[in-house]
């Protein structure tokens, strides 16, 4: 049996402006259908569907999409174009212009996060920035 599992997002009738800025954002990524209610899409060949259901749900941050990277120039690519028309937060975080929230962050994290001497160090430094700086912290 194959199930299929991906997120469904509820926007406020912006389904599909939504998904084509994702898409546009994304490598490998595709609008697959779309009706007046329901848009299928696929990031990165990933599937989602956007709803257009109204203003009655919002966005948190108890949900959030990641963008693990590997280089400082892929973090700021994502940084900048997911900010476009959003807002920064902190530690790497931030909401894009339909309140969705991200969390662009270096790859290299997690091996830091795991080294006993670096790990705090890192939280130290990453308490008191809104977007990461790979060189920062591998020179911690």
């Amino acid at each position: 049996m194959k199930t299929s599992v991906y997120p469904c997002l509820w926007f406020d009738g912006k389904a599909k402006e939504a998904a084509e800025f994702y898409c546009a954002i994304f490598e490998n990524s595709r609008i697959i259908s779309e009706t007046d209610l329901v848009v299928m899409f696929e990031l990165n060949g990933k599937r989602h569907m956007g709803l257009n259901v109204g203003p009655v749900f919002r966005f948190n941050e108890a949900v959030s999409f990641v963008v693990e990277c590997e280089t400082q120039q892929e973090i700021d690519y994502y940084w900048s174009r997911l900010t476009e028309g959003g807002e920064e937060s902190m530690c790497g975080w931030l909401k894009d212009k339909y309140g969705v929230s991200w969390q662009v962050f270096p790859a290299i994290l997690n091996q830091l996060m795991a080294d006993p001497e670096k790990a705090p160090k890192v939280m130290a430094k990453f308490g008191n920035i809104r977007k990461f700086e790979m060189n920062d912290l591998l020179n911690l």
